[in-house]
Order: C-alpha cells, then sequence, then structure tokens
C-alpha cells in the first residue's frame, strides 16, 4: 500500500505540472474579453438607467408641480366664476331696483304731465281734474285766467284776473271751463 500511495503521489505531481493553465488559453482570453465587455455595458447600462431614472423623478416633479398650478388655476377660474354669479345676481339686483324707481320716476312724471296744464281753454273734470292749480313759475303782467260755468262759451265768468305777477292759484271744480292766457303751466297741488 505504501507502494501504491507513491505511485499515486507521483502520478498527481506529474499530472499537475503536465496540465496548462487553462487561463492561458485563447478560449479563456476571449471570455476573459467578453466578460469584460459585458461588465462595461453594463456599467453603461447602470449608468443610463440611472440618467433616465433621474430624468423620470425630474419630469415626475414637474408634472406634480403642473398639475398643482392646474388645480390652483382650476380653483381660482371657480372662485372667479362664483364671484361672477354674485356680480351677476347683484347687478340684476340693482337693475331691478332702478327699473323700480324708473317706472315710479314715469308715473310720477305722467300724473305731473296729467296734473299740469297750459295756455288754452280747458274742461273741468274732462280735460284737467277738478282741484286747486298753482302756476308753476311767476307769471308776467300780460297773464290772464278766467274760470267760466262749462257751455257758456265764456259768456259766464265765474272768475278771472290779470295777477302783474307772482303765482297765482285757482280752485277749478266740475261744471266749469278754465282758460290761461300768457300764464306758463299751471299744476295741480
Amino acid at each position: 500500500m505504501v507502494v501504491s500511495g507513491v505511485v499515486l503521489l507521483g502520478g498527481g505531481i506529474w499530472l499537475g505540472t503536465a496540465v496548462t493553465d487553462p487561463t492561458a488559453s485563447e478560449e479563456y482570453a476571449a471570455l476573459d474579453a467578453t466578460a469584460q465587455t459585458a461588465q462595461q455595458d453594463l456599467a453603461r447600462t447602470l449608468t443610463d438607467r440611472q440618467a433616465v431614472s433621474d430624468e423620470l423623478d425630474s419630469l415626475k416633479s414637474e408634472l406634480t408641480t403642473r398639475e398643482e398650478a392646474a388645480d390652483a388655476k382650476s380653483t381660482a377660474a371657480g372662485q372667479h366664476e362664483a364671484d361672477v354669479k354674485t356680480a351677476e345676481a347683484a347687478l340684476k339686483t340693482r337693475e331691478a331696483a332702478v327699473k323700480k324707481r324708473e317706472d315710479a320716476v314715469t308715473g310720477a312724471e305722467k300724473a305731473k304731465a296729467a296734473n299740469t296744464v297750459g295756455d288754452g281753454t280747458w274742461t273741468v273734470g274732462v280735460d284737467v281734474a277738478p282741484g286747486t292749480y298753482r302756476a308753476k313759475a311767476d307769471v308776467g303782467s300780460t297773464c290772464y285766467w278766467g274760470i267760466y260755468r262749462t257751455g257758456s262759451n265764456g259768456d259766464d265768468i265765474i272768475n278771472n284776473d290779470i295777477p302783474g305777477g307772482g303765482r297765482p292759484s285757482v280752485v277749478l271744480s266740475a261744471g266749469q271751463d278754465f282758460n290761461s292766457t300768457r300764464c306758463g303751466s299751471w299744476e295741480k297741488q
């Protein structure tokens, strides 16, 4: 057994020295070059991946910023729309108030016009309402007014005057005619 152990040991040493180094072969060198190229490609790919990841993060951040800005603008637009609706409602309220005042003024103007008598002959109860009338402005010295019984064609004088100035007033009743000459307008009091 000792002999066989020595033979084996000697054969192993010879085999170990007779076998060539695998790292010195062309195949090993080609595989080593391929591995180095693959490592360089992997390093470039990882660098490119990191750059793409950084760009993606930047784009995500930019998108978030834009979405927040869009949300803010949308909120502002909604508020502006609400403000416009409020202003429109206030405007409609003011327009209604103005219309009401205009109608009141128009009514007052119509009533005043209906209760204003100028130069001419007027039948009380038909052309003018009964009541007290006063000259709208001071009259001159040529002003003449007369109150007659209706249907008398001016022959039945109830009252008349040439006031010569001031703002005279007259009381008119149904069944009378009123004549005003160069006195201007008379307003019902």
